[in-house]
Formats: C-alpha cells, structure tokens, sequence
C-alpha cells in the first residue's frame, strides 16, 4: 500500500472514522482467489476487518445512487467496470478514491496511493 493511503487509513482509524469497502471489491477478490492470483485467505481477512464491529472499515453496498453517480466518471478515463463502480460510489460519498491504478489516478478524480 503507498504512503499515502496508508497515512489516510490510519488518520481515519485515530479519529475513529469509518473507511468504505466497496462490494464490488469484495467481487473482485472472490474473483482473484478462484483464478488463483491472490491468496485463499484474502476474503477471510476482509470479511473479518469488516464485520468487526470496532473496526475501521465498512462494506458500501452497490445500489442505485451508485450505478447512477457513474455516469460522472469518464468512462474513457476509467474503462474498466468494477474500477467504475469504486470510482462511483468515492464521488457519491464525497470521499477520495485509495488506489494506485494508473488510470485512475490519471483519470481527475481524487486519488491517495
């Protein structure tokens, strides 16, 4: 994770904010674990962190305000679906976007990696 990300959580954790997981996300990694590319026990451990009710980050479902906010995310900026649903629902809660895909970051969206 980049320095920048990483001071983002953890100011948010002391203050005792919340950090929003996007359910495509957890998509993704259902994805990545069955293809093999990420470890079995990624899901395990996001679930975990997220269903720890003293914890710091919370799953942000997809819904329609989200699917709707997408259409402020350039598309040619920001292709790929699920990187649009992240963007998305960032836009919708106001919040910036913790990623270090180039596009993104290139994309004019507020980005911390």
């Amino acid at each position: 994770m980049g320095s920048g990300a990483s001071a983002f959580i953890d100011e948010a954790a002391s203050k005792g904010e919340h950090v929003g997981v996007s359910a495509i996300t957890i998509v993704e990694i259902v994805y990545l674990m069955e293809k093999g590319r990420i470890p079995s026990s990624a899901l395990a451990d996001l679930r975990r962190a997220i269903l720890d009710e003293a914890a710091f980050l919370r799953c942000v479902a997809l819904d329609e305000r989200i699917a709707m906010k997408m259409m402020e995310v350039p598309r040619e900026a920001v292709p790929d679906l699920p990187d649009g649903v992240i963007a998305a629902t960032a836009l919708l809660h106001g919040v910036p976007i913790l990623s270090r895909d180039r596009r993104i970051q290139a994309s004019g969206l507020q980005t911390i990696w």
